[in-house]
């Protein structure tokens, strides 16, 4: 297979949306400007109470390659990448890296996934394939991440096999060609959107293995509500793209097909 000519990875900003992680967020962009010294930092805090926003507002007076983007309050995963990537944008960025605050995103794996994007789009930090892991996950938390992953697969005719996961890199210019108006997913789902928009618009998503480390300091975001919202959305928009398969399908069908067949014995 002819691989497609792209231009070399440029000059890369990695995304940190915060809230409550005061304890979490040195620890993680002290090792992130380690293991990818080249590479930016935009904070994107959403008024964390616990003074996440003033630890962010220190690290950038002493690291220029570290910025900070404060929002009023917690709006949701999916505004505050919006945000994010906007900000990037606007300022010329090449490729737009997310990850998490809490450390289960290890920033060594960066260069793995910017190494990917030469002859990619996007590039997503996977769990479920040959090579990936997690790390200290309880078994319900693999079910449900590994089910829901299936799901989305079964629902959207998708081949990537983690929608879900959160650590990933765009190309800004595929991030322009996916559209990111009209984008509403607030949770975790915001992910799966976002992969589904890519391979709508026909650009290369490639998987690079990864491991995945549940978090030591503070509490998990997920809950419920971003559970449901996934269902909610995944469904729907299954049920969409099957029902325009059906309708293309029965387009293509030649006329004579579509018309009944006379009963036995009465002339025509």
């Amino acid at each position: 297979m002819t691989k497609t000519t792209r231009e070399p990875v440029g000059k890369a900003i990695v995304l940190i949306p915060t809230y409550n992680e005061r304890e979490n967020l040195p620890l993680i962009v002290g090792r992130l400007r380690s293991a990818v010294p080249a590479a930016d930092v935009l904070v994107l805090d959403d008024g964390s109470p616990d003074g996440t926003g003033i630890v962010a507002d220190e690290l950038a007076r002493s690291d220029d390659q570290v910025h900070v983007l404060h929002r009023s309050s917690k709006q949701g995963l999916g505004r505050a990448y919006l945000a994010g990537f906007a900000w990037a944008m606007e300022r010329g960025y090449d490729v737009l890296v997310e990850m998490d605050a809490d450390g289960s995103h290890q920033p060594e794996q960066l260069p793995g996934l910017l190494a990917a994007l030469n002859e990619a789009d996007l590039a997503i930090g996977a769990r479920w394939v040959q090579g990936g892991a997690v790390e200290n996950w309880p078994a319900h938390r693999k079910v449900l991440s590994v089910g829901a992953n299936v799901y989305t697969k079964l629902m959207l005719g998708m081949r990537v096999n983690d929608a879900t996961a959160g650590y990933r890199a765009y190309r800004a210019d595929a991030l322009r060609t996916m559209g990111l108006q009209g984008v509403e997913s607030q949770g975790y789902c915001f992910q799966i959107d976002l992969t589904v928009r890519a391979v709508r618009a026909g650009l290369t998503v490639v998987e690079v293995p990864i491991t995945f480390v549940e978090r030591e300091i503070g509490v998990s975001k997920m809950g419920k509500d971003i559970i449901r919202e996934a269902l909610t959305n995944v469904t729907r928009w299954g049920v969409t793209y099957r029902a325009g398969q059906v309708r293309s399908r029965l387009q293509r069908r030649p006329v004579a097909a579509l018309q009944p067949r006379p009963k036995e014995g009465v002339d025509s």
